[in-house]
């Protein structure tokens, strides 16, 4: 039996295996527990292997590349389209076998687990920091209930701490509930700043994060983040590569007539939070005269709400970021706006 490509649907215990011959026709179906999925393909003859991009893709990929095989990991939303009604295991593995017959379907290439191991880092830094804005808006909601007012921010957390120790009108037990939660604000505040020291070494030690980084908005937290989680190389251009993000309008266009909606919002959330930021933060600072007031943004800001000219800034940066690097340019600073 010569089976062209398998693909995989994987889950937590039974995986669910499609293979095709040469003419696209099926030739395997089949289920296989986790543990049995190593010995099934070590028997194989080298083929090509698809799965979802997905959690544990990239682990699967790597073990199954050294087999031999040739492995390509395609984004959920590509294979979606081709699930058919009635929608199960068996279902969705034709369905990423369908999604990689076609010539022009996109891939995600396999990461190292050293590539991993170093975006584990930015996304734990960036859960804390989830949990962290949690507590503080308990420990200020809790606060106001007894008339105990603070100002926003994580740098105002500890004076709202200090001012509740001092109140002794407070109940004992709310005392006590709001000492667990300021302590654990602090704890988290060890834990980010351990991070961001790590961070600091690896954005130093990396030549595309110090090439990034120069760029007006991009910080090192976001040029690290770029230069560990995107391969620029996957994308035609920098429109694609701010389409990926999801800073490009949605395209209704029918009957050839143009119709383009709000931004599309698919792709990368974190990255396009981080350039959402740093176009705001830029915006924020831009006057005539300025560093970073070029005459195209000011036009923009005179004519457009500033959240909609920060959308349009984040996807010129996106695609100043895709040029820098495939290029290995350095940024060169436009020209500046006379005051």
């Amino acid at each position: 039996m010569e089976i062209k490509r398998v693909a995989i649907d994987t889950s937590k215990h039974v995986f669910t295996l499609h293979g095709v011959d040469e003419r696209d026709h099926p030739v395997l179906r089949r289920e296989v527990k986790r543990t049995q999925v190593e010995p099934f393909f070590s028997k194989l003859r080298p083929t090509e292997v698809v799965l979802e991009a997905c959690g544990g893709s990239h682990h699967w990929g790597r073990m199954l590349t050294a087999m031999g095989h040739r492995v390509r990991l395609i984004p959920p939303q590509y294979v979606k389209p081709f699930v058919k009604r009635g929608k199960n295991d068996r279902n969705d593995a034709e369905a990423i076998s369908e999604a990689a017959a076609r010539p022009s379907m996109r891939s995600v290439p396999v990461k190292s687990a050293e590539a991993q191991a170093e975006a584990m880092t930015l996304s734990v830094r960036e859960q804390l920091v989830k949990q962290r804005t949690q507590l503080i808006n308990a420990l200020r909601g809790h606060a106001c209930e007894f008339g105990v007012i603070s100002a926003k921010g994580a740098a105002n957390a500890g004076k709202l701490v200090e001012r509740i120790e001092a109140d002794v009108t407070l109940p004992a037990a709310a005392r006590e509930m709001f000492a667990v939660l300021g302590r654990e604000i602090v704890r988290l505040d060890e834990a980010l700043g351990d991070i961001d020291r790590k961070l600091a070494v690896q954005h130093k030690a990396n030549p595309i994060s110090q090439l990034l980084v120069e760029v007006p908005g991009v910080g090192p937290i976001g040029a690290l983040t770029l230069a560990l989680t995107v391969d620029a190389t996957q994308f035609k251009s920098g429109r694609h590569f701010a389409a990926w993000i999801g800073l490009t309008p949605k395209d209704k266009s029918t009957g050839g007539k143009q119709r383009l909606g709000g931004i599309s919002r698919q792709g990368n959330e974190r990255l396009r939070q981080l350039l959402v930021l740093g176009a705001t933060s830029v915006i924020r600072v831009a006057k005539p005269g300025s560093k970073h007031a070029t005459p195209w943004l000011l036009g923009l800001l005179g004519r457009r709400p500033r959240m909609v000219a920060a959308v349009a800034l984040a996807n010129k940066m996106a695609r100043i970021v895709w040029a820098m690097m495939t290029s290995g340019e350095a940024y060169r600073l436009a020209p500046v706006a006379a005051g």
